[in-house]
């Protein structure tokens, strides 16, 4: 699907205001989730890079453009793909739609650098890069530039 990784949510009533929309804190929560999700697929978690390798993903930069409101119970997709790996850092796009109308809710992308527990930058291990770069048969996913391996 265009080299994108899907994560079904439901709006919890938890995450809407007075007037039942989702509050707009939200949805970098639901990237985390979509995110972590797509790196899961790839066949690791945060998890094992912190504990393995000592390697951090930091958000350095976010940012999210509301288009529609979401509500109490709707059900979304969070659509996450990789739009640049470098040697210190990775920027992940997102976009969440509504599955009963195909709305595009928002869209947004988080920058990160791999930093060690010092919080010090260094590079992206090399086993996680070319995780994030390989293709499972479920999730084809290709650099904008480069074309599929």
């Amino acid at each position: 699907m265009d080299g994108w990784h899907e994560t079904e949510i439901r709006v919890r009533y938890a995450e809407t205001d007075k007037m039942g929309i989702v509050h707009h804190s939200n949805y970098l929560i639901w990237f985390e989730a979509g995110r972590s999700d797509l790196c899961r697929a790839r066949g690791f978690s945060y998890k094992e890079m912190e504990e393995n390798d000592d390697a951090l993903m930091v958000v350095a930069e976010s940012y999210v453009r509301y288009k529609s409101p979401a509500y109490y119970e709707d059900l979304l997709h969070v659509r996450t793909r990789i739009a640049e790996i470098r040697s210190r850092s990775i920027r992940f796009i997102y976009e969440i739609v509504r599955n009963s109308d195909e709305t595009l809710v928002a869209e947004g992308e988080t920058l990160h650098l791999v930093t060690d527990s010092s919080k010090r930058v260094k590079q992206i291990p090399d086993t996680y890069k070319a995780k994030l770069l390989s293709e499972p048969a479920s999730d084809v996913m290709a650099l904008p530039d480069q074309a599929p391996h």
